[in-house]
C-alpha cells in the first residue's frame, strides 16, 4: 500500500472544512468515497467535494475495493458498531473522538483492532497541532520549572459558538453522544492532559444537570492526580453567562506559568511576572496535522499518534467525571 485512499462515514458538517478537504491535501492520500444514510446529501457533498463515489448504505463502502482506509465521523452511538465492522473487513480506522458513548464500547473497539490484527487510531487532533505541540515541549523544557498543578475552566453560556452545527441537537441526547456537551468537548482537553502528563494514579468528579432545560449534565468537575504528581482541576459549565464564558487552561510550575485556551491561537507564559505571548496561524483544515499522521501510521512510516489504547483513558476519564461506571 502506497496511497491511503479514505471513504468517509458520516459525511455530516463536521467533515466540511475540519477534517474532510484535509485528505485530499495530506501526502499520500485522497478522498475517493463517502457514506450518508440521507443518498442526496451524500451526493451533494461528494459532488462539493469531487469526490468520485457516494453511498447511502455504509457497507457498500467499507467493502469498495478502492478504500483502503476508513474514515468513522458519525455521532458517537455509532463509533463502536461502524469501527468493528470496518476493522473486521480488513480497513484501518480513523474515528472520530469521543471515541464512543462509554468506555467498555472503547475496549470492545480495542478489543476488535487486536482481534483482527488491523490498525486504529483516534481523532484526539490536537496531539498533532503546532500550538499544543509547543506547549508539550514548554513543559518537557522545563520552562516553568517542575509542574505542580493544572487548573481548567470551559465556561459556556447555553448558546454558544464552540459546538459543531448539526441539523439536529444529537449533541444533547444521552443515547446518542455520551453525555451532552462535556462530551463533545472535554475529550480534547482530557486527551492533551495524558498527552502532557503521562500514567494516572486517581480521579474522580462530580456531575449534575442544574438547569433541569436537557436531559444531560451541564455542569462537570474533574480532578485528576498523575503518577508524576501533576494534579488537575477541571471546570465545565455550559450554563453561565455570556460575561462570564472562559475558555483557559493554565498549567502552573515552580518558576510560572503557561496559559492557553483550547480554541485560540496565542500562548502566554509567565515568569517572574513577565509574559512572553507566542501567536499561531489559524488551521485552514485543523485535523489535518493529525490526519498526515494517521496516513504515516497506516503506511507503516510512523507511530499511532493516538491509538485505541490512549483513547480509552480519556473515555475512562469522562465516565469516572460523571459517574459512570469505570475500572
Amino acid at each position: 500500500m502506497t496511497e491511503i485512499k479514505w471513504g468517509i462515514i458520516g459525511c455530516g458538517d463536521v467533515t466540511e472544512v475540519k477534517s474532510g478537504p484535509a485528505f485530499n491535501k495530506a501526502p499520500n492520500s485522497s478522498l475517493v468515497a463517502v457514506m450518508r444514510r440521507d443518498a442526496a446529501k451524500a451526493e451533494d457533498y461528494a459532488r462539493r467535494h469531487q469526490v468520485s463515489k457516494w453511498y447511502s448504505d455504509v457497507d457498500e463502502l467499507i467493502h469498495d475495493p478502492e478504500v483502503n482506509a476508513i474514515y468513522i465521523a458519525t455521532p458517537p452511538l455509532q463509533h463502536e458498531e461502524l469501527t468493528i465492522k470496518a476493522l473486521a473487513a480488513g480497513k484501518p480506522v480513523y474515528v472520530e473522538k469521543p471515541m464512543a458513548l462509554n468506555s467498555e464500547a472503547a475496549k470492545r473497539m480495542v478489543s476488535a483492532a487486536h482481534q483482527y490484527n488491523v490498525k486504529l487510531s483516534v481523532a484526539h487532533y490536537r496531539r498533532a497541532q503546532p500550538l499544543f505541540l509547543k506547549i508539550k515541549s514548554l513543559i518537557e523544557e522545563k520552562i516553568i520549572g517542575e509542574i505542580r498543578f493544572v487548573d481548567l475552566k470551559m465556561l459556556q453560556p447555553q448558546k454558544n459558538d464552540l459546538i459543531a452545527t448539526a441539523e439536529s441537537n444529537w449533541r444533547t441526547n444521552p443515547e446518542i453522544s455520551g453525555g451532552g456537551l462535556f462530551h463533545d468537548l472535554a475529550p480534547h482537553q482530557l486527551d492533551l492532559m495524558l498527552y502532557y502528563f503521562g500514567s494516572i494514579k486517581s480521579y474522580h468528579g462530580i456531575a449534575i444537570n442544574q438547569s433541569g432545560n436537557q436531559r444531560v449534565d451541564d455542569l462537570v468537575t474533574g480532578h485528576i492526580l498523575f503518577e508524576n504528581g501533576v494534579v488537575f482541576n477541571g471546570t465545565w459549565c455550559f450554563t453561565v453567562a455570556e460575561a462570564q464564558q472562559a475558555d483557559s487552561c493554565v498549567i502552573f510550575g515552580t518558576r510560572g506559568k503557561i496559559s492557553f485556551p483550547m480554541f485560540g491561537h496565542q500562548i502566554k507564559v509567565t515568569i517572574n511576572g513577565d509574559d512572553e505571548k507566542l501567536d499561531f496561524l489559524p488551521l485552514a483544515h485543523v485535523e489535518q496535522p493529525m490526519i498526515e499522521k494517521v496516513v504515516a501510521y497506516f503506511l507503516n512510516e510512523a507511530e499511532n499518534p493516538c491509538s485505541g489504547e490512549e483513547a480509552l483513558k480519556t473515555m475512562k476519564l469522562l465516565d469516572g467525571f460523571t459517574h459512570q461506571k469505570h475500572e
